[in-house]
């Protein structure tokens, strides 16, 4: 086992303290995101190896670190990446790529020559990003798209010439391609609404929400996006996404295609190692419509919360429908022996107290809040004492 570190990442979304908090990180000002992983945009150093990072690890010795499966499935690579995500403010709605679509997608931004840094880059590489959030504290989402006849629901009443018009859609087109023509009338660049037809319509949402509303949560969030996001599209798009509310130990996953924006809150989150994000609004950052508009799966669907399996009666397995991950938390409030499922390349972060890990070849390593490890997988079965939380993110 091999102590790792974390790579922060300070978006404008982020908190000034909740991430510092829960990872006990000595940090002044705004952080959004630790990651611990492999990918080549951020990659944690193995602090018991001289700094090596660990794409450098993986590459130099593929099979003791990640096994022969694990080669022979996805190559030398880690293929998960976990985070712990602090969000004070909403993100952006936004959508990942499948895996077809990212390696088109590189490939083309390659042959044009645009920069892998690039802050217009879409594609920072070529796999897909299907991901899964568990809630540490109360995590508020929009995901997937609500029934259209429920869309319809929400603009029904409405006293602006925006809300109407799609309203009429979603009646006319109670089907897929009712969500898709809304959708696309409010973010293509030919179509979308101007910032006063947003304010407008956010005018009415208010109006409504003072009165009665059919859906309270919704005209809520509308208020929250057209303050922090005045006049973007992407406030009204959140009247045809389902509202989600996790709560702490709560799990959510989120496939390829899938709209998504978190709203607010923090969580850990695992995904297929990736970086490849298609933003349609709700943000500073780089933008690109069209290429979302093609990467979005319409099909309503309710968001997809994944229920865990637990273990021993002390771990919970969160099983993801993707071949690149899982993750697992433990909870100890006693000092014995706990076996650890999982196998392969794995990675612990400490949450809570501090904890006692050991090997099958009798290895072992100490975690305290906040500290990571990575597990290679020669390294074999695990057990853990202690009293604490962690977290395990591990492949299948």
């Amino acid at each position: 086992m091999l102590r790792i570190t974390q790579a922060t990442q300070a978006y404008a979304w982020g908190s000034p303290d909740a991430l510092q908090d829960t990872l006990a990180l000595t940090h002044d000002g705004v952080l959004a995101e630790a990651w611990m992983g492999a990918h080549p945009s951020a990659p944690s150093l193995v602090l018991d190896d001289g700094l090596e990072n660990l794409v450098e690890l993986l590459r130099r010795t593929p099979r003791e670190a990640l096994g022969l499966d694990v080669v022979n499935r996805f190559g030398p690579q880690l293929p998960y990446l976990l985070k712990v995500i602090a969000a004070e403010h909403p993100l952006s709605l936004q959508v990942h790529p499948d895996i077809d679509a990212a390696r088109a997608g590189y490939d083309a931004e390659d042959a044009a020559g645009v920069p892998l840094d690039a802050p217009h880059r879409n594609y920072k590489d070529r796999n897909h990003k299907p991901e899964l959030v568990y809630a540490l504290t109360q995590f508020e989402a929009m995901c997937g798209f609500r029934a259209p006849r429920r869309a319809a629901e929400m603009f029904a009443g409405l006293d602006c010439p925006l809300a109407k018009e799609l309203h009429g859609v979603l009646v006319e087109k109670p089907s897929t391609e009712g969500i898709r023509e809304a959708f696309t009338r409010l973010l293509d660049p030919a179509t979308r609404p101007g910032p006063e037809e947003v304010a407008r319509l956010a005018d009415a949402v208010a109006a409504r929400l003072a009165d009665g509303s059919p859906s309270p949560r919704t005209d809520r969030t509308v208020g929250l996006l057209q303050r922090e996001y005045p006049g973007d599209p992407g406030v009204v798009t959140s009247m045809l996404l389902n509202p989600v509310t996790l709560r702490p130990g709560e799990a959510m996953f989120v496939p390829a295609g899938g709209v998504h924006a978190y709203l607010q809150g923090v969580g850990v989150e695992i995904m297929a190692s990736s970086d490849n994000v298609l933003r349609a609004g709700l943000t500073p950052k780089h933008v690109d419509v069209p290429e979302l508009l093609r990467n979005v799966d319409y099909v309503a669907a309710p968001p997809i919360r994944i229920a865990p399996e637990v273990f021993h009666g002390a771990t919970k397995v969160f099983y993801a429908p993707v071949d690149d991950f899982e993750l697992s938390v433990t909870e100890l409030a006693d000092d014995d022996d706990h076996p650890l499922p999982g196998r392969g390349p794995r990675i612990l972060l400490a949450l809570a107290g501090e904890l006692t890990v050991a090997t099958s070849n009798d290895g072992t390593v100490t975690l305290t809040q906040g500290q990571a490890a990575f597990v290679p997988a020669s390294d074999g079965r695990l057990t853990v004492r202690g009293r604490g939380r962690l977290v395990q993110a591990d492949v299948p």
